[in-house]
């Protein structure tokens, strides 16, 4: 009876699976995505620290803010930015606290990119990294709505549009 409630693996899961894979690419290959974003990102964050985003007309508004009249996940974010990149830590997360909480984890994402690109090692496909592949962009969607409704009914939270 046993045998019947077993579940079996995925058919993309094999035994050679759940070995170190190891990307054979050229090593500049390997590196030019997180090159590029690092990139990117630093570019970005320099715009935006001498780009004052509390200086009306220099960003476009936010069409949710503007339309409807209350903040989504991201309103706040480029005025977080801005205050990060000065070293304003409390006026970032009166801007967006949940962007504030995520940036950490968003570096060490892509120094872990960019270990795994620069080594050419991939993790093992197992069952158990396959549902979080699964459970985590979930998760993520759930935690900006919670954060999304509970933001506009706590003053503290909002975005500091008025």
């Amino acid at each position: 009876m046993r045998s019947l409630v077993r579940m079996a693996a995925p058919q993309h899961v094999t035994d050679a699976s759940a070995e170190e894979r190891i990307d054979t690419r050229p090593r500049l290959k390997r590196m030019a995505g997180p090159l590029a974003t690092g990139a990117l990102v630093l570019a970005g964050t320099a715009f935006v620290r001498f780009v004052d985003p509390n200086e009306p007309g220099h960003y476009p508004l936010c069409p949710t803010q503007w339309l409807l009249g209350v903040d989504c996940p991201g309103c706040g974010g480029l005025r977080a930015t801005h205050a990060l990149a000065n070293g304003d830590l409390p006026v970032a997360l009166d801007h967006n606290a949940l962007f504030v909480v995520l940036v950490p984890l968003l570096v060490v994402g892509w120094f872990v990119w960019a270990y795994r690109s620069w080594t050419g090692r991939r993790p093992p496909l197992t069952p158990r990294r396959l549902m979080a592949a699964k459970v985590v962009p979930i998760v993520i969607v759930i935690v900006a709505m919670v954060f999304t409704v509970v933001r506009n009914f706590v003053p503290f939270l909002g975005s500091g549009v008025g």
